[in-house]
């Protein structure tokens, strides 16, 4: 959607078969293949977007869920799994992409900045609040949001802001497919008898919020699926 209103995107992620039929069918779109697990190839990404012009703003949206097994239960490797993703991926990629969203908001200060750096961290309902089986998900969440809300803080100012959009029940191709390793019965169960969010509610929001007047940051910007009432209470036409 950015690339819609005049941005040009860096789209980043693992499987860049993807990112090419995406850029395939916007302009604007330039397709990089990316392991954000991994140090070097997290400060090439850096050196590139320097070279090709900086950066203005970027959207950690990098994460997943792995199992829904209880506490006593959990595997360690799907919790590593899960805190090296959503936490120490983000954490990576800050540290590199930092001084080029400083840069890009030159002379700029924190009280009254005419550009900003923008930063955006899409956590989940899950960094608020606990639900049976999801400890690993929802402690990596959790530590994704503190991550967030302290840099917010540590970048006082300075004229960037720190956005963290939270959502709730997403139905994508692959999130609840990959905590339940590949079974789409199981998959296609969390979202049955409700209309979840889909993937443009949560660009519309990213949009909305980057956007927003150069003095104006959202702090927090919560959105849920009308029948999701908590992470642990959602209505349903079988309910009814």
């Amino acid at each position: 959607m950015l690339s819609r209103i005049g941005w040009k995107v860096v789209a980043v992620a693992r499987r860049v078969e993807r990112l090419q039929a995406l850029a395939a069918e916007h302009t604007r779109i330039e397709p990089y293949e990316l392991d954000v697990t991994d140090d070097g190839a997290v400060a090439e990404l850096a050196a590139h977007l320097e070279k090709t012009g900086g950066l203005d703003a970027v959207i950690h949206c990098a994460g997943g869920a792995f199992g829904l097994d209880p506490v006593a239960a959990g595997k360690v490797a799907d919790w590593q799994h899960m805190y090296e993703i959503n936490v120490l991926g983000t954490l990576r990629v800050t540290h590199a992409v930092l001084p080029l969203l400083k840069a890009a908001a030159g002379d700029s200060t924190g009280t009254r900045p005419s550009k900003t750096g923008d930063i955006v961290i899409i956590t989940s309902t899950a960094a608020h609040a606990p639900y049976k089986g999801g400890a690993g998900y929802v402690g990596a969440k959790h530590a994704e949001r503190i991550l967030a809300t302290t840099l917010r803080m540590e970048l006082a100012g300075e004229p960037i802001r720190v956005i963290q959009i939270e959502p709730g029940a997403v139905e994508t191709a692959e999130f609840s497919l990959n905590r339940f390793g590949g079974d789409q019965a199981k998959a296609d169960a969390v979202y049955a008898g409700y209309d979840p969010l889909v993937a443009d509610d949560v660009a519309e929001a990213i949009v909305w919020t980057l956007t927003r007047p150069p003095h104006v940051n959202i702090d927090h910007l919560m959105l849920r699926p009308v029948a999701q009432v908590s992470n642990t209470e959602t209505a349903r036409e079988t309910d009814i």
